[in-house]
């Protein structure tokens, strides 16, 4: 199926601020909620759609790439990530993990304050929303690619040093099964409860247990060997694939491969950044890349043929008799791709011509015998000689 415009999902136009569009989640979440609509998978499905597309429109960064590449830039399949909850790996507990920051209350499911959509809905204590564990961090991690692998794409192996998941407690930083009992702050629930007296009568309100951050559990007894984290610090080989036309400086997202999180918690993001190494040769401009090519006077005026390089590889090219210095050539379609998008830029040659600094008697004679010649004398007024930028002007035609 094709995703909707995120915008037109949170029926919000481009220019919306941070604030409108929080405002905007919070209506579609609120009416599209599965505690409100039990039953109904086409509500299920909208109120996911609003949480993806709220995860990456707050968020400047991703905003910033789902403005210039649509849904392509946010799918961690191209090698972006952080793209939602059908892109980017977010499920039910994710989205709910973050009301306490959308709706309000400064602290759901994160041990403090009061959250009123989370009281509303019933809190961390139902529907199977508990969560557990400190969130692992991000990470990040420079990835070098030549022109050719921008062009084409890459396939990368990175080994990644970071802190993973504990080999002895599998993650839970109990000793064993037996090492894990009911909270004792919660009794078990999860949740804490609260009833304070207000003009309207008295008022049940319930928060996230600060103690097991709503798991209802608490380690008895710590794993040795990581002593109750549930993380070692240790490495992991990670498969990425790099979409062509990436450009320096880009930064891509890997969900989840960043940092394991503590006692079963989630692990943090992993965020690529990307540097293009400079070619010897080839210059790049954009999606353009540009070839100095200095040539001798004689084939400036005789014309010649050359080869030049390119992206690919050599490529033949024939200098026409009587190119000007300053002339630019244009090899179609030898430039690098755009993220995610047909066609390419092209190759611009731009010719010099060289003056050599010293020359033998000989060549002395001959060039004075050409210098009073009618064929060799500057035509001011002739096309061929305006300046550098007119000529720059007049190829991309402005």
């Amino acid at each position: 199926m094709t995703k909707r415009d995120y915008y037109e999902v949170l029926g919000v136009a481009k220019s919306a601020s941070a604030e409108e569009i929080k405002k905007a989640y919070r209506k579609v979440a609120l009416k599209h909620h599965p505690d409100r609509n039990q039953g109904d998978k086409g509500a299920e499905e909208r109120f996911k759609e609003a949480a993806e597309a709220y995860e990456v429109l707050s968020d400047a960064q991703k905003k910033a790439r789902y403005d210039q590449y649509g849904h392509a830039g946010v799918d961690p399949n191209q090698g972006y990530g952080g793209g939602g909850y059908g892109g980017g790996g977010m499920n039910m507990e994710d989205i709910f993990r973050n009301f306490g920051d959308i709706f309000g209350g400064g602290g759901g499911g994160r041990g403090g304050g009061f959250d009123p959509f989370e009281s509303f809905f019933g809190g961390g204590g139902g529907g199977g929303q508990r969560t557990r564990g400190k969130r692992g961090s991000n990470l990040r991690i420079k990835v070098k690619l030549t022109l050719q692998e921008v062009s084409a794409g890459a396939r990368k192996v990175l080994k990644v040093k970071k802190n993973v998941e504990c080999n002895t407690c599998h993650g839970s930083g109990a000793k064993d099964a037996s090492s894990v009992g009911k909270c004792s702050v919660c009794g078990g629930s999860g949740v804490m409860r609260k009833v304070q007296n207000t003009i309207l009568g008295q008022m049940q309100t319930q928060t996230t247990c600060y103690q097991c951050n709503g798991s209802g559990q608490q380690i008895t007894k710590k794993c040795v060997t990581c002593n109750g984290l549930g993380v070692s610090y240790g490495d992991e080989s990670l498969t990425v694939d790099i979409p062509a036309g990436v450009q320096d400086g880009m930064q891509l997202s890997m969900s989840g491969k960043g940092n394991a999180g503590e006692q079963g918690g989630p692990a943090g993001d992993l965020i690529i950044l990307i540097e293009v190494e400079q070619n010897p040769e080839l210059e790049v401009d954009g999606q353009n890349v540009i070839y100095n090519l200095h040539i001798s006077f004689m084939d400036a005026v005789l014309g010649a043929k050359v080869e030049v390089p390119t992206i690919d590889g050599k490529a033949k090219f024939t200098i026409p008799a009587g190119t000007q210095a300053g002339k630019i050539f244009k090899l179609t379609g030898k430039g690098l791709p755009a993220v995610n998008t047909y066609g390419k830029g092209d190759q611009l040659i731009l010719i010099h011509v060289y003056t050599p600094s010293s020359i033998s008697s000989d060549e002395r004679a001959l060039l004075e015998k050409l210098r009073n010649s009618e064929n060799f004398k500057p035509k001011p007024g002739e096309k061929h000689e305006r300046g550098f930028f007119d000529k720059v002007k007049d190829f991309f035609g402005e």
